[in-house]
């Protein structure tokens, strides 16, 4: 259980210090975060703009 124990810790240790491949799995995770980003973005501002353009039609029409 011992021996267990060190090899776990060891492997930890050098696992942790080894960052290969990290800016690759980063740079995916930001790109798909934005991706979303701009997707939900997209929806909300389609939805809304309908409505902000019907007011302010109502307010150039009403005020005329």
């Amino acid at each position: 259980m011992k021996r267990l124990t060190v090899w776990v810790q060891t492997t930890l240790r050098r696992l942790d210090g080894d960052e290969r491949g990290l800016s690759t799995a980063e740079l995916l995770g930001n790109a798909a975060l934005a991706i979303a980003a701009l997707v939900v973005i997209w929806g909300v501002l389609e939805a809304l703009g309908v409505e902000v353009v019907e007011w302010i039609s109502s307010q150039i029409l009403g005020a005329g």
